[in-house]
């Protein structure tokens, strides 16, 4: 196995559907202008409340990609 060196970058996802759809928007975004995305680690899970129901999910993710 080949060593790999990673940087992480931090995005936050949201999404009115719930946290895997924020966390795939997230995902999704980065993949735009970053390549060898490798992994995905969850910092944080939060929401927005209006009128006493959830609107929208709000997840903080890590994402690992390796570095040529």
């Amino acid at each position: 196995m080949t060593d790999h060196i990673y940087k992480k970058i931090e995005l936050t996802g949201s999404s009115t559907i719930g946290m895997q759809d924020a966390i795939e928007t997230a995902i999704s975004k980065a993949g735009e202008t970053t390549d060898n995305m490798r992994w995905f680690e969850v910092i944080e899970t939060r929401g927005h409340i209006e009128n006493g129901k959830i609107a929208h999910w709000q997840v903080t993710v890590k994402i690992g990609h390796a570095l040529p």
